[in-house]
């Protein structure tokens, strides 16, 4: 049993501390029941909810939702189509969703897989750049795609030679200082 002031009261009876917390106008929380014996707290449980889901709240509002946006295209598409399209998918790309390049055949096109395979692998290369593929270029039903995913931002590191330049350039003043002062 722990009090409200975070203070060992041991081992007591559960109407004893049933009562300790009503005389405290505070609630018995257990908080972990499978110990031997089990192990309570006394508290103010309202409170204590209200602050965790404030704290989920804040966390919640410090992730990113990453969306999966579709681009779709067909195997005989036009230059400028296709130039439309790429463009949607870099917006997309840079707006930091997943974007999921659809190959759609229809009729006799599906004898002919190769053609939205050179299409989708082109795209890749052209968003080489801003976007890493996920997953390769799949043939499923009469449809074909690939799933692009921003490429994490860049960490730059020190290198190691210039933190050695930087303490011999700490180390002179020094030594010029000491030659001033003989």
């Amino acid at each position: 049993m722990v009090s409200a002031t975070n203070e060992q009261l041991g081992i007591m009876n559960l109407r004893d501390a049933l009562q300790m917390a009503a005389d405290q106008q505070l609630d018995l929380v257990e908080v972990a029941p499978n110990a031997k014996p089990p192990a309570c707290r006394i508290m103010d449980f309202g409170k204590f909810r209200f602050e965790q889901q404030k704290r989920d709240k804040e966390a919640k509002k410090k992730q990113k939702v990453i969306t999966l946006k579709e681009v779709k295209l067909r195997p005989n598409i036009e230059d400028h189509d296709y130039d439309v399209k790429k463009k949607n998918a870099q917006r997309f790309i840079a707006d930091g969703d997943k974007v999921k390049v659809t190959i759609m055949f229809r009729g006799r096109e599906l004898a002919h897989p190769e053609l939205g395979r050179q299409i989708l692998v082109r795209m890749a290369n052209e968003m080489k750049e801003p976007a890493i593929v996920e997953r390769e270029p799949k043939i499923e039903g009469r449809n074909m795609f690939m799933i692009l995913t921003p490429r994490p931002p860049k960490v730059q590191q020190a290198p190691a030679k210039q933190g050695a330049h930087s303490q011999n350039a700490a180390a002179q003043p020094v030594a010029a200082s000491q030659k001033k002062e003989e």
